[in-house]
Order: structure tokens, then C-alpha cells, then sequence
């Protein structure tokens, strides 16, 4: 026989996730990491070395947050000599328009900046573009350098270490 509901909500359309296999899964890898501490230290961990390479870890985010800082300066500073070079054509092209001449010539003066003034535009949001994607670039290769590090002092880390036997 077909089911019929006759409520607006199906609560069988709605289920809980059986959480118990994610537990277990979990459980496993806290034990895990358990097997690492003996009485509360670790014979496979060197604390000076975990020290070190949070170190440069910081170090190295804090690199890149001052190149990133560093590209927000100079596309600031880009976009203030925008708008001054701006200012200074807006203000000589009302001192051109209020002078005397006929209409046409009027017209045709402005249709001539509206196109420098458009040309002008595409070539700073150009430049714009430029100033950041040279601010991601810098911004990246310094991310991009410290974790290609981290897999190689990670990677020594956890390699056996060769012992030398005396003769």
C-alpha cells in the first residue's frame, strides 16, 4: 500500500546522520596520536624543532602580509594620482569651455575629452591591474616558498636519522 502523508512536512525526508562510523574514525586517530606521548613526552618529537618551524612559519606570513600591505600602498597611491591628474584635466577643461567660441567647436572639444578621459580610465584600470597582480604575485611566492619548505624540513624530520657506530 502506498504511503499517504497528510502533513505539510515529511519528517522521514529529514534524517540524522549516523555519526557512530565519523567516532570511530576519529577515536582511531586520537589514539593514534595518544601512541605518540609516553608519560607525557614524545621520543619522536623535538620541541626545539617544532619551535623553529612555527617560527618560520610566522615569519614567513608575516612576510607576505607586508608585501600584500605593501601592494595596498602603491595601488592607493595610484588611484590619489588618479583622481589629481583628474581634478587637474576636469578643471582645465571648464576654463576651455566657459572661454569664448561657437557651439561646434564647444562639442567638439568635449567630444575630444570624453575620449581622452576614456582613454585615460582603460590605461589606469590597467595600470591598476598590474600594481595587483604584482601585490598577489610577491604575495604568494612567499606562501608558495615557506610551504615547499615545510614539506622538505617535514619530510627530514620524520626520516630516520643515521646513527654512526663506533669501530
Amino acid at each position: 500500500m502506498a504511503k499517504t502523508s497528510t502533513t505539510f512536512f515529511d519528517p522521514e525526508f529529514v534524517k540524522t546522520p549516523d555519526f557512530t562510523q565519523w567516532q570511530a574514525e576519529f577515536t582511531r586517530a586520537f589514539a593514534d596520536f595518544g601512541k605518540l606521548w609516553t608519560n607525557g613526552k614524545s621520543a619522536n618529537l623535538d620541541v626545539n624543532w617544532l619551535l623553529s618551524y612555527q617560527r618560520k612559519n610566522f615569519e614567513a606570513l608575516t612576510a607576505a602580509n607586508q608585501r600584500a600591505f605593501e601592494g595596498v600602498q602603491a595601488i592607493a597611491k595610484a588611484q590619489a594620482e588618479f583622481v589629481r591628474e583628474a581634478a587637474e584635466g576636469m578643471q582645465k577643461v571648464a576654463k576651455e569651455f566657459v572661454g569664448t567660441g561657437s557651439t561646434e567647436d564647444k562639442l567638439a572639444k568635449q567630444a575630444n575629452v570624453a575620449k581622452d578621459a576614456f582613454e585615460s580610465a582603460v590605461a589606469n584600470a590597467h595600470e591598476l591591474a598590474g600594481l595587483v597582480q604584482k601585490s598577489n604575485a610577491e604575495t604568494f611566492e612567499v606562501i608558495r616558498k615557506r610551504v615547499v619548505e615545510n614539506f622538505d624540513e617535514v619530510k627530514a624530520a620524520f626520516e630516520p636519522k643515521v646513527t654512526k657506530k663506533a669501530a
